[in-house]
């Protein structure tokens, strides 16, 4: 495979309901795991401000442990991180703690008014969802929501919690390893999801940055499977592939970000997910 018009079709890909509106596709860019997560923001407020809605694709440079919202600091191995070179920041979604591979993660989000989704959580997760399902076919894997609940193996790590068929998406129509995580949070005016696509499952890696995980990397591997256990496919084609559903999902032109858009997003990089009293206090005492 290769890189494509932004309004290129993949395979399985169809507009969706909200492709009738404004859309700008922001192609994949590394940056800091702060800056990820304060662009998402970003991407809300200026959708609620009635500028463009947005899907985007982007990479953790370097490497990042995203927390969730309610995660314990204490869950994290802070010195292991700070050695291996690992970022550490804390998401405004829920969850367990995911660590974002520069090379083994793709990632995604997609930010909308709130009045233009539906007000149902699993409607809004199955409308959402449905380009990240059509990327996954498009590379040839079978991928779709679990087909059931399961157990919890570890809970501070995401991709070791109890699997729920709302949000999570397996191989194997729903029946094998997990592939993807998603997450919604809705501000007053404005909705973001975003989600974490595992294009190679690095097992070592993942646990290591949680602190007395007692998982091995095989109860891991037999739990969370990559995009290349699966299908003969590059990261390049997995992004393109993501690039291209989001793209015709929304009917998106490729954009980019504003000059101050940008600004605000150092700002509130600097006042939240830099920050060590948002990224290291215990939940409820932030």
């Amino acid at each position: 495979m290769s890189d494509s018009d932004a309004d290129g079709d993949s395979p399985g890909a169809s507009p969706g309901p909200l492709a009738d509106r404004e859309w700008r596709l922001i192609r994949e860019e590394s940056r800091s795991g702060p800056l990820n997560m304060a662009l998402d923001e970003v991407a809300a407020e200026t959708a609620a401000d009635g500028g463009p809605r947005t899907v985007r694709v982007y990479r953790w440079e370097p490497s990042c442990l995203s927390m969730g919202y309610a995660q314990e600091p204490d869950t994290v191995d802070w010195e292991y991180c700070a050695d291996a070179g690992i970022d550490v920041t804390r998401r405004q979604t829920g969850g367990g703690g995911i660590y974002h591979d520069r090379d083994g993660d793709v990632s995604y989000s997609i930010t909308a008014p709130a009045d233009e989704l539906p007000g149902d959580l699993l409607g809004a997760y199955h409308l959402l969802c449905a380009p990240v399902l059509s990327a996954l076919r498009a590379l040839g894997v079978d991928a779709d929501y679990t087909d059931e609940e399961r157990p919890a193996i570890h809970r501070p790590a995401c991709y070791l919690r109890g699997l729920h068929p709302a949000h999570d998406v397996c191989a194997d129509g729903g029946a094998g390893r997990k592939l993807s995580g998603n997450a919604q949070y809705r501000r007053d005016d404005s909705v973001i999801q975003h989600g974490s696509i595992t294009f190679d499952a690095r097992a070592r890696e993942h646990l290591a940055v949680f602190r007395d995980h007692g998982v091995d990397e095989a109860e891991f591997r037999e739990r969370v499977a990559g995009i290349t256990d699966l299908a003969d496919a590059t990261r390049r084609d997995a992004v393109a592939a993501l690039e291209d559903a989001l793209a015709t999902w929304s009917d998106a032109e490729a954009g980019d970000w504003t000059a101050a858009e940008l600004a605000r997003a150092e700002e509130i990089a600097d006042e939240k997910y830099r920050s060590d009293g948002w990224v290291r206090e215990r939940p409820g005492q932030r």
